[in-house]
């Protein structure tokens, strides 16, 4: 399953711009987006140029990169909790999704005026805060009684959540999120069951303007600052030009970003931090019929990497072959990196590594 992201911000923030360079949806999805009661949906790609190289030495019928399944939802304004705007309708969609790309606004502009008739990052990632924390609060207080009357029972995984609902209410009561609390990681897995909006890591976009596109700003450097504090990154992006630049073909890409100074889209950093942030990395395998990229935690063993696969290949795991890509360029054919001793025969506890290139041997 492809990791999952939802956009999160006020209006007028730009989101809609960011999601369609996401995912290259254009401007007849943005405008059913406002007029629509569901939320935005949209496949990402994220860019990996080692398919591509693999594909220089393994030929192939299609290539098929690891992808972020993206929600936008309708922007947050103040009250959203308790019934104001549209926002928090579809907070809904967003319980369940891996991370929260939260876009913010740094940008002057006299056509599109701001919610709060001013812009300031910090005070606007502030009101969707509590706004986040207002709506987990409200599901917290109604879950509390139901999960205390239950742990009567005394199963221990009622009493346990119970007790994690209790720490949430006065977390949640003082205006903290509930990332901050400390937990194990039995109680993690709890909390992350509950789709707690507060609880998921966050990652800040930036939205420039086209005179800042490197995020130099004052606005985005307090932006950083804000969210250094709660050990969530910040990626500056101008919505409106990676839009256009989603739009071209490779060449006329390439050009545009040279013009510009820059040497990729600005997405490609946001999609590496989202990675970086759940803590994921990729292998591949390759063969005539597809090479394809595979999305895992950091620190999965090859059994659990054949099982991103198919669960078949986890429960009949035999050994792994695996190689790397400078083997693959320096060797040219996989016969040829075995010939020289290369290819690595890899058992049940191996640990594997970013762009490592494998076959999986299984029975079922």
């Amino acid at each position: 399953m492809a990791l999952q992201v939802g956009i999160i911000g006020l209006p007028l923030v730009g989101k809609t711009t960011i999601f369609n360079a996401l995912t290259a949806a254009g401007a007849e999805s943005a405008a059913y987006s406002k007029a629509s009661t569901k939320p935005n949906i949209g496949i990402a790609r994220v860019p990996d140029g080692r398919p591509e190289t693999i594909h220089q030495f393994i030929e192939t019928d299609r290539i098929v990169p690891a992808t972020i399944q993206v929600v936008d939802v309708a922007g947050l304004v103040r009250g959203a909790s308790t019934g104001q705007g549209l926002g928090n309708k579809f907070l809904a969609h967003i319980r369940d999704m891996d991370a929260i790309l939260h876009v913010v606004r740094c940008f002057e502009s006299d056509e599109v005026a701001h919610v709060d008739g001013s812009i300031d990052p910090v005070r606007d990632i502030d009101t969707v805060e509590t706004e986040l924390i207002l709506a987990d609060l409200e599901q917290v207080e109604t879950s509390l009684d139901k999960a205390e009357r239950a742990a009567r029972s005394g199963d221990k995984e009622t009493i346990a959540r119970a007790e994690i609902l209790k720490k949430a209410v006065a977390y949640l009561g003082e205006g903290r999120p509930v990332r901050d609390l400390q937990l194990t990681p039995e109680q993690k897995r709890i909390v992350k069951s509950m789709g707690l909006l507060t609880a998921k890591k966050t990652l800040f976009v930036a939205n420039v303007g086209e005179n800042d596109i490197h995020g130099q700003s004052d606005m985005v450097q307090k932006l950083r600052q804000r969210g250094g504090k709660e050990g969530s990154p910040a990626v500056a992006a101008c919505g409106k030009l990676e839009a256009e630049i989603a739009e071209l073909s490779e060449n006329d890409r390439g050009e545009m970003l040279q013009g510009m100074g820059l040497d990729e889209p600005a997405l490609a950093m946001l999609a590496r931090e989202a990675y970086k942030l759940l803590g994921l990395h990729s292998f591949f395998t390759a063969g005539p019929v597809e090479i394809k990229a595979w999305t895992i935690p950091i620190g999965a063993t090859a059994p659990q990497a054949a099982g991103a696969i198919h669960s078949d290949f986890e429960r009949g795991f035999i050994r792994a072959e695996i190689y790397s890509l400078n083997d693959l360029v320096e060797y040219k054919t996989e016969a040829e990196i075995k010939h020289h001793g290369k290819l690595r025969v890899e058992g049940k506890n191996y640990t594997m590594r970013d762009g490592d290139i494998a076959h999986f041997l299984f029975n079922v």
